[in-house]
């Protein structure tokens, strides 16, 4: 990630979106989606937002159940559905987020479909909340637009989305785009996913990286506030790109 991709998803201390290094066996993924029974997938509830095709498969949901529901409407916990038992690929992928997982959905846009531009309210970092997106199958010509900024996200990656931004999305390919979904609870491990993201940046471009000197600083500052050595080592990361860039 390049110092441009930076400024591209952070701005005034709001993340955007962000590529993150979280690790994804999307080949093992991929058989264990070929394997489930069609019966499974269910058309997604909100009708008014898409015209197509797209289809939900859950793998956690409010009270474990086989619905399509990213939100608990009663107060019900999140747990796994029965179906996550089929998918030891899936499993290990949810295992390794080091975080409270709220829902984790499959979500297929089927060829020809379109999403209309939406936003889901709240659901951001900032607010706690972060939606990942994990592309499983997808093809070029897959069009999401976030705030009006078109991201290519690629099979195998991972993807933070901030789904309070609006948002829209066409498959004008001729096969399915399948994500998986998982909206998670932000934590310090998380947090110190996204700094990493940061971290990662390539002094390219000097202007670009100082015009966001005030959130590096900010971010700097967090770290700085969490125990442990990565949070240190990530902070020392930080300061030591920062002075590089301002010589």
């Amino acid at each position: 990630m390049n110092s441009g991709n930076l400024c591209r998803f952070i701005n005034m201390s709001i993340i955007k979106h962000a590529l993150l290094n979280i690790p994804v066996a999307v080949k093992s993924i991929q058989k264990e989606i070929e394997k489930l029974q069609s019966g499974y997938w269910k058309p997604h509830l909100n009708k008014n937002d898409y015209e197509g095709g797209w289809d939900v498969l859950s793998f956690r949901s409010p009270g474990g159940g086989l619905n399509t529901f990213a939100e608990s409407l009663n107060n019900e916990a999140f747990a796994d559905t029965p179906l996550l038992a089929h998918c030891p690929a899936v499993r290990s992928l949810l295992d390794s987020l080091q975080c409270e997982k709220f829902s984790a959905r499959l979500l297929n846009l089927q060829a020809g479909a379109v999403i209309r531009e939406h936003r889901d309210k709240e659901l951001h970092f900032e607010k706690g909340e972060a939606r990942l997106h994990f592309p499983i199958i997808t093809n070029p010509h897959v069009e999401f637009y976030l705030d009006n900024e078109r991201l290519q996200m690629q099979e195998g990656e991972c993807w933070y989305i901030n789904a309070n931004l609006p948002h829209r999305l066409a498959n004008k390919g001729n096969s399915d785009r399948i994500h998986l979904v998982v909206d998670c609870k932000v934590n310090v491990w998380l947090s110190q996913v996204f700094s990493e993201a940061i971290a990662r940046v390539e002094l390219d471009d000097k202007e670009a990286f100082l015009r966001n000197k005030q959130t590096i600083l900010q971010t700097i500052s967090e770290l700085r506030r969490h125990p442990g050595s990565t949070a240190a080592e990530l902070a020392n990361e930080l300061e030591r790109q920062l002075k590089e860039a301002e010589k």
